[in-house]
Formats: structure tokens, sequence, C-alpha cells
């Protein structure tokens, strides 16, 4: 098939390239950078370099393209800098979410294009009551941590629209980790930099780099548009994943703050995915998109990830 990916440096876009070119697909392949492009070439793509945010660049680029299928991975998240301005951190991201998006299926439109999968995220943005682990049918957070309401807006935004449009899927992946993927937060856990706050009840779900890669492309010919949850099978405490990290790398244990404390020194939001978040399950997905990730659990995938590095 022609596959169109936007976004094909970013994090889940370096292991999606190679893997879809194994896949016997023809990709052209975005970046923003004509560095990069090079190397996507060499992995056997064609590469577009585009910014996601000039309507006419990716209108022209995709109906060039006469892609079958439309992989929209752009994001804008390469350093995180600062959690209390949580939505200034994401702003650019948030616009690929909302303009980025539309552009993409305006383009999607002009195309023909049979389907259009797109990037989202679960975590967070979870609701902080009721069930422990949530599904796609429950209700996002109804009251958003202000620090985080416009991205949580542009969350919604994609959601909304993208399951409208012809064969729209929507991926939700949880807390990235693997090869390419939140190196900073190794160094702060090496650093005892990343402290557990409270009691560490916040129930996070986890999504291994290429398992993300390989959702997308299951979901490229499986499911039923709508809005599917990537995460692996063992949602945990941070409380329980934290130090398991720690031991991993051979660090020292986390230090551990009252929640007033860490609302001081790291702010609302922190304090909310150390105490109070919650996870989601992964069933949807197991069943209609026929997707297996290669590690069940942190536990499995944790080791992997911090071999090469530790």
């Amino acid at each position: 098939m022609r596959i169109f990916l936007a976004g094909a440096t970013g994090a889940v876009g370096q292991h999606l390239v190679p893997a879809l070119v194994r896949g016997g697909h023809q990709v052209t392949a975005t970046t923003r950078s004509e560095a990069k492009a090079h190397g996507l070439y060499e992995e056997g793509a064609t590469p577009a370099v585009l910014d996601g945010l000039d309507r006419d660049a990716v209108l022209r680029a995709v109906v060039d393209a006469k892609p079958d299928v439309i992989i929209h991975q752009m994001t804008s998240l390469a350093s995180m800098r600062d959690f209390r301005k949580f939505d200034q951190e994401f702003a650019v991201t948030n616009q690929l979410r909302t303009k980025g998006t539309d552009y993409l299926l305006e383009a999607a439109a002009a195309a023909h294009v049979r389907r259009f999968v797109a990037q989202s995220y679960i975590g967070w943005n979870n609701a902080r009551t009721g069930s422990l682990v949530k599904t796609e049918q429950d209700p996002l957070d109804p009251q958003p941590l202000a620090a985080t309401a416009e991205s949580m807006r542009a969350i919604r935004y994609v959601e909304d629209v993208v399951p409208k449009a012809s064969g729209g899927i929507v991926l939700r992946y949880g807390s990235f980790y693997g090869p390419g993927a939140s190196a900073a937060m190794l160094d702060l856990v090496r650093k005892r930099r990343l402290p557990i706050i409270g009691g560490g009840a916040g129930l996070w779900s986890f999504t291994e780099i290429t398992d993300a890669a390989g959702a997308a492309i299951a979901a490229i010919t499986n499911g039923d548009p709508g809005i599917y949850n990537i995460v692996d099978d063992d949602p945990a405490a941070v409380r329980d994943w934290l130090p398991y990290l720690a031991q991993c790398l051979r660090a020292k244990a986390p230090m551990r703050l009252p929640a007033w404390l860490g609302r001081a020194l790291a702010g609302e939001v922190i304090v909310a995915q150390m105490t109070q978040v919650r996870g989601s399950s992964n069933a949807k997905a197991r069943r209609e998109l026929a997707w297996q990730p290669k590690y069940a659990s942190w536990r499995d995938g944790f080791p992997a990830w911090v071999r090469p590095n530790g």
C-alpha cells in the first residue's frame, strides 16, 4: 500500500518507517528538517520536507503521494522542561492536533484516502475518579487541571473529528518508554530527581515505543473507525514501577516527598500524576485491531529498555 506518514522522525515515526518499508509498503515520510530527509531516503522512504502547520504544503504533498493510508504522528515534544507551564510546553503539539489534523483530513478527502490513523494520548487526561482502570467508553477528565486545559481540548478535538472521517482511527498511546523515548526520565531516576510523591498511588499505563509503532501498522488494515487504547496489560502504581525502574538502572531507590512539598516544588500536574491518575485497558485494541504488545508489562520492558543505557 501507499502510506503517507506525517511525523516520520518523531518518537514513533522513527520506528514506523523501517517497519513499513520492511512490510513492502511505499512510504512517503514527512520531516520538518532537511538534514533528516536523507536518513528517511536511506531507509527506503520518499522524504517530504514540510511544516505540518503549512496547509498548502500538506495538501500538495498528500495529493502528490496519492496514499491509500495517512498516519498522523506529528508532535513537538522533544523536551518537557516545566510541568507548571504544561499547556505552554505543549503549544505546538496542540496546534498539530487541531490545525495539523484539519489539514491532513482535508488532504485525505482530496486524495480519496481510505484510512486515517492519528495519534492521541491517555494518562493524565483520564478521569481521576471512579474505576482505577478505564476503557474507551469512560469519559476523559471532566475537570482537567487548569495547566492542562488547552492540551485536553486538543486531545478531545482529535478524538472527535478523526473517527468521523473515512476509516478514521485514533490510537491513544500511554506513557512511552523504549529505544529513542524518555532518555531524560532515565537520567532523572539515576540522579534521584524523580521522587515518589504522596503515597505514589497514581496508576500509569505504559506503551513501549516499538509496540506503539506496531499498533499503527495493525490499524492500517484492522479495526472499525473509533478510539483505541494502546497500552500494555499491566497498569502500575508509581510506588511500584518507579523503584523497579531504579533497580533496573542499578540506581538508588527514589526519594519520597509528601504531597504538599511536591506541589510546592513541582506543581499540581506532577502531584496528580503521582497520586491520582488512572490506568487504561487495552482489551479493545487486542480484540479489534488484532494487536498484541511485545512487552505485555513494564516489568519485562524496562530491563530491555535500560540495558543499552545501564
